[in-house]
């Protein structure tokens, strides 16, 4: 769970665990811990901006439950429905802790049942999702580490100096490699 990550155009090298601290046993990722701080900060956010943008903060609160637990529900659908692999049970399906989760999926799921909790509390949609949007995109860049820290959502090779290198990028790159030359896309070793 431990990768060597380096930096070699900047000289930097780091060891990442993905693994904060286990709690009773089982592991606490820092994956998980990334993305509730970065949904943390984007509620705070909004709820910080929402009475100038007219909404009652007291409703907020559960547009903001319904939203987000519809965001995580539907993101694990999409990832689900779009796997390139088959689940053998239901429990295989819902398991979060085994991974996979979308970002389109939860786009999807916050703005549709978002959108119906603003209805159902009678808080104005369009003011909403505007003031949301921008909690979005706190939340998406602080998220964006817990990738790094699971050594994926990567880019292309690059010769710039934060170029990155790490045995688990070149190994899930290399059991791909197939698949990807089938498109006409070539990995460097």
């Amino acid at each position: 769970m431990t990768n060597l990550v380096e930096f070699p155009g900047l000289g930097l090298e780091y060891m990442v665990n993905r693994v904060a601290f286990t709690l009773f046993g089982m592991p606490i990722y820092w994956y998980g811990i990334i993305l509730a701080a970065g949904l943390m900060l984007g509620v705070v956010f909004a709820f910080h901006y929402a009475p100038d943008f007219g909404i009652d903060t007291d409703r907020l609160v559960d547009v903001v439950f319904v939203g987000t637990f519809c965001a995580i529900a539907c993101a694990r659908a999409f990832y689900v429905a779009f796997a390139p692999f088959e689940y053998e049970s239901l429990w295989d399906m819902v398991n979060l802790r085994d991974g996979g989760i979308a970002i389109y999926g939860s786009v999807i799921g916050a703005a549709v049942f978002g959108g119906l909790a603003c209805k159902w509390r009678r808080i104005p949609v369009v003011a909403t999702f505007d003031i949301v949007s921008l909690g979005f995109l706190i939340g998406q860049a602080v998220g964006r580490w817990g990738n790094f820290v699971n050594q994926e959502a990567f880019g292309t090779n690059t010769g710039l100096p934060w170029g990155m290198y790490s045995e688990a990028t070149r190994a899930y790159l290399a059991a791909w490699q197939p698949a990807l030359a089938a498109e006409g896309i070539t990995v460097d070793p």
